[in-house]
């Protein structure tokens, strides 16, 4: 895989790093069915104990022989997790509002887009 794909890839899961630390200042948990509802010290604890393993699974897949299947997965989950931002935008409980939330979230979507069509035209 050329380097620069895999720069571009590296970039964006970076970007979704950073979103997760912003979830985290934004309480995205209250836009969860299971969440929203718990007190938001426990679900603050579960929110972000789920992404460990989360993290866990995407590196040690990542630097396995599945690590194509894991750019394809991955693009496709950033696009269709930007998807989701702009269709909760208007959501009560949304705290990702803001310039600097939108400008991790959307150029996350796009990045996949370009990186997904670059993988299928390889």
């Amino acid at each position: 895989m050329p380097d620069f794909l895999r720069v571009l890839f590296l970039f964006n899961l970076s970007l979704f790093l950073l979103h997760e630390m912003d979830a985290i200042r934004r309480s995205e948990w209250r836009l969860f069915i299971v969440l929203k509802d718990m007190e938001d010290s426990k679900a603050y604890k579960v929110f972000t104990f789920l992404h460990l393993f989360l993290y866990v699974i995407i590196f040690s897949l990542l630097f396995s022989e599945y690590q194509i299947i894991v750019f394809w997965f991955l693009d496709l989950f950033f696009i269709i997790h930007a998807i989701l931002h702009l269709f909760f935008e208007k959501h009560p409980r949304n705290e990702f509002k803001n310039t600097f939330s939108r400008a991790i979230i959307y150029p996350m979507g796009i990045l996949a887009v370009v990186h997904f069509l670059f993988l299928i035209n390889r």
